[in-house]
């Protein structure tokens, strides 16, 4: 038989596994197909692992990978959220809130409290790793559809300021990043983006 406790924790990585079924808006690099939020969640922590150096000051890395690693899981449960559509951010912390209350609960108490903790911390983004984590999580999309040529920002007519907007938390959690996102922007994205908004309002995965 299996001990409850070790039972407990394989239901929770039992049900992470639905993370890789979870769709966001944007498309891998190269555009072969949409990226789903276990990729992201990947490819960040090796962000968080190679770029700390570009943290304000010390960072506690393994904390910062952590919340990087579990700061999607409630997209099991209530989906990927565009960042561009005002209507299905309305209510996008009250359904993430009830996914991390359902999902982190799978876990023993004591693991429940701390991965609860961590989420909480990088909502809240009150920390240096908070801060760090959700400039990493910001400048990955960056990235995608930098190399995309504009990707999903271009196709549903997000502005360069909604962008540099979206950006900002680079600017404080890892402001040596700050310069090559203005330059990216300006070097590789200034025609690409529209300068007026077309509001996309979709159901689809969001980035």
């Amino acid at each position: 038989m299996t001990e409850p406790r070790l039972r407990r924790q394989l239901d929770f990585l039992v049900e992470l596994d639905k993370l890789k079924l979870v769709l966001r808006r944007t498309m891998v690099i190269g555009e072969s197909r949409l990226e789903n939020s276990a990729e992201h969640s990947w490819h960040l922590g090796v962000m968080a692992a190679l770029l700390a150096e570009y943290a304000p000051g010390e960072v506690d890395r393994e904390r910062a990978l952590t919340m990087l690693l579990i700061h999607d899981v409630v997209e099991i449960d209530a989906g990927d959220t565009f960042a561009f559509d005002d209507a299905a951010m309305s209510d996008k912390e009250e359904r993430e809130r009830r996914a991390a209350e359902r999902l982190f609960g799978l876990l023993p108490p004591d693991q429940a409290e701390r991965l609860r903790g961590l989420w909480d911390e990088f909502e809240a983004g009150a920390t240096t790793e908070a801060r760090f984590a959700n400039a990493l999580d910001r400048f990955h999309a960056l990235l995608q559809n930098v190399h995309n040529q504009g990707g999903t920002w271009k196709r549903h007519g997000v502005t360069r300021a909604q962008v540099l907007s979206r950006m900002e938390p680079i600017r404080e959690g890892a402001p040596a990043l700050w310069p090559y996102v203005l330059a990216t922007l300006d070097e590789v994205m200034g025609e690409a983006l529209p300068t007026t908004r077309t509001r996309s309002r979709s159901s689809s995965p969001g980035s």
